[in-house]
């Protein structure tokens, strides 16, 4: 599917505001970085509290998939003066009879051009993916099983999982870099 014409990203010289349809400081902080890594120009980087339109915690690709692209869209629709729209939804799956956990980035422009990704995936102690299945939300099931208050704003089960080896920060950060691919290489997409 290619993108309709539009103006090549690499000859504006301003100041890009990208809108990251959270007021996560992971997410925010995850996309600035990315945005940073990828593309060599100054970004002001912003959060907005938009809805999802899904679950609290979406279940399967299709259903974290359509929030990351809903908080996109509705981060556009609320502040059309910016220059990107950042969707960012953590999900979990059934795999093997085991649970895993993922995200799915969305990046729109001010063109409609769409880039997406998805995170790598982790499988979850049984104690949380029971917790999860039992109606909580994988940030409470984290808290509630590591004593901990609030780690989806901080490290995240991958981050807690790891210990340390991998934040959600840097875990969020690498597929925003991938969800840019189109925006790097336009004549491709």
């Amino acid at each position: 599917m290619a993108f309709p014409k539009r103006k090549n990203i690499q000859q504006s010289v301003r100041q890009q505001l990208v809108i990251v349809g959270s007021k996560n400081p992971v997410k925010i902080e995850c996309t600035e970085l990315g945005f940073h890594q990828a593309l060599p120009y100054s970004f002001l980087v912003e959060g907005l509290n938009v809805s999802s339109g899904v679950t609290a915690q979406p279940v399967g690709d299709e259903e974290t998939l359509k929030g990351a692209t809903n908080r996109a869209v509705n981060s556009k629709a609320v502040f059309p003066e910016a220059d990107f729209w950042v969707g960012i939804e953590g999900g979990v799956d059934h795999f093997n009879g085991e649970m895993v956990a993922f995200a799915w980035i969305v990046v729109l422009d001010k063109y409609n051009n769409m880039g997406k990704a998805k995170t790598a995936s982790f499988i979850l102690p049984k104690a949380i993916s029971e917790l999860v299945d039992g109606g909580m939300e994988l940030g409470d099931a984290d808290d509630k099983v590591f004593q901990r208050e609030n780690s989806k704003e901080e490290s995240g089960a991958v981050g807690i999982l790891t210990k340390g080896a991998i934040d959600r920060k840097e875990y969020y950060q690498q597929a925003v870099v991938l969800a840019l691919i189109p925006f790097l290489h336009e004549d491709l997409y």
